[in-house]
């Protein structure tokens, strides 16, 4: 038996909590790393009463098997039971974890390459807060030797059968009958969820490159590749629409007719506003159109990351609001209490999804027949973009945004006079920068790799991009000089 110190754990191993989860690279995330955060896990919040059940459930990347099975063998080494609900969205293990108010382990990197992966964990009632991972990172536990015998726990098939329900009970059988929607598949584990689910509700279903080799998609930074790739699919097949989501399924990607990629907060936008929210949640890097647009009784800013839109989801729910709902830049829509779908509650899922948000807009399509891309043509015209500047280290990136912060003029040496003085500063996340002449740029260091993200808004799409690429590109030149 090994004493682990877990906050020396993280030290030594580089396997540490990011935006969401613990992360690191799969050579760092050995057995004894994976078992002993399960430990601390349970441990750590006082999860391990007699007979206690533990939700189980991994992505489809090739290292998550062996860390289900260090994390299994850790449930077992404290007393419990792991309920292994096998490769299925993220989403749908919090949604069945809740609903028998059990905690739950989800093995799975989401959109980070394919040489890292992570550990996200659940409470009975939802997602760790960042409280909660201070009282893990500072647990310390015994750990027996970790034995991996290569075979997996027994499969428990009620959590994805119970996912696919929730939508199919939500929406008419008959809702998408007539259309062609393609599903971008690539290695996503929620692809042969969608397809049921889409092909329930009455859709002609066009599968488009599946892949056994895992492809890490970024909801918030489309590869260029990826948009012709839409183009040319919505033409090819004439579709209504692609649905796609990220490596586990909890963030969506969603291209109109036309095969154009949506912006995931105006996704969000809309998907609040189909929902009948009085409250919105959502974090500092999203459109500002969501107060613009007047639909929402209040609108509350966080920091990026699903804990910190899910406290803010809890503050506004103490306060008074009676439907409450919370999306991210990346599209990820949290569903609080008192959301509807015409007469129906929706049950509140307040963790990262990407079925239901991909659901409504085709709902609202439908409902008002017409075409995906007119859906937003009466929100006010601010329009986001965003990529990142890979393997650029997080110091690099604090040095950057400190200088920007503090030295009035240094903003200059990357956008010259013309974008204006600077009006505003803030500091919720990163830095986030807003011009005299109206646009923004948004810098902040990523929580889950050594990247940096930018994200820009403007009047128009091609001067967000705009933004976002000469930005990145004057950045990187300026680092390396």
């Amino acid at each position: 038996m090994t004493k682990i110190n877990i906050q020396n754990m993280m030290s030594e191993s580089g396997v540490a909590f990011g935006t969401s989860g613990a992360r690191g690279l799969v050579n760092q995330m050995t057995d004894q790393v994976c078992a002993a955060y399960t430990l601390a896990f349970l441990h750590g919040l006082n999860l391990t009463k007699p007979g206690q059940k533990i939700a189980l459930g991994m992505d489809l990347r090739p290292s998550s098997p062996a860390i289900v099975r260090a994390c299994a063998a850790a449930i077992n080494q404290a007393g419990c039971e792991a309920v292994f609900c096998g490769a299925l969205p993220t989403p749908a293990l919090a949604f069945y974890a809740m609903s028998l108010n059990l905690p739950a382990i989800m093995v799975t990197g989401s959109h980070i390459p394919f040489d890292r992966n992570g550990i996200k964990f659940y409470r009975a009632e939802g997602e760790i807060s960042k409280a909660d991972e201070v009282a893990i990172s500072q647990a310390t536990v015994e750990l027996d030797d970790i034995i991996d015998h290569g075979s997996m726990p027994t499969l428990n098939p009620d959590a994805l059968r119970q996912y696919n329900h929730r939508y199919t009970d939500l929406f008419a059988a008959d809702m998408l009958s007539g259309w062609r929607i393609g599903i971008y598949e690539h290695s996503s584990v929620a692809r042969d969820c969608l397809r049921e689910v889409l092909s329930s509700l009455g859709a002609e279903v066009i599968s488009l490159a599946r892949t056994e080799t895992f492809v890490p998609i970024d909801t918030e930074a489309v590869s260029e590749e990826d948009r012709q790739r839409g183009l040319a699919w919505a033409q090819e097949y004439q579709l209504d629409a692609i649905i796609s989501t990220d490596g586990d399924g909890d963030r969506p990607l969603i291209a109109d007719e036309t095969g154009t990629w949506l912006r995931g907060d105006i996704v969000g936008l809309l998907c609040a506003q189909f929902l009948v929210a009085d409250t919105v949640v959502t974090p500092v890097s999203c459109n500002t159109a969501i107060e613009a647009s007047g639909l929402f009784q209040q609108v509350l800013r966080t920091r990026i990351g699903s804990p910190y839109v899910i406290a803010g989801m809890e503050q506004a729910e103490q306060a008074g609001s009676q439907s409450v709902a919370g999306f991210e830049a990346n599209g990820g829509f949290l569903a609080g209490k008192g959301l509807r779908v015409a007469d129906q509650i929706l049950t509140a899922l307040p963790t990262r999804d990407a079925v239901l948000p991909a659901l409504v807009l085709l709902a609202m399509a439908k409902q008002q027949n017409v075409k995906l891309s007119t859906l937003s043509n009466n929100l006010p015209k601010r329009y986001t973009a965003s990529d990142r500047l890979q393997d650029f280290p997080v110091a690099a990136s604090r040095a950057l945004l400190e200088q920007l912060q503090n030295d009035d003029s240094a903003y200059k040496s990357l956008w010259g006079s013309e974008l204006g003085a600077i009006q505003q500063k803030d500091v919720t996340d990163g830095l986030r920068l807003t011009f005299a002449n109206g646009e923004i740029v948004h810098l902040r260091p990523s929580g889950n790799a050594p990247e940096l993200r930018c994200y820009a808004e403007a009047a128009n799409m091609v001067r967000a991009q705009t933004l976002v690429t000469t930005s990145l590109e004057r950045i990187a030149k300026q680092v390396v000089s």
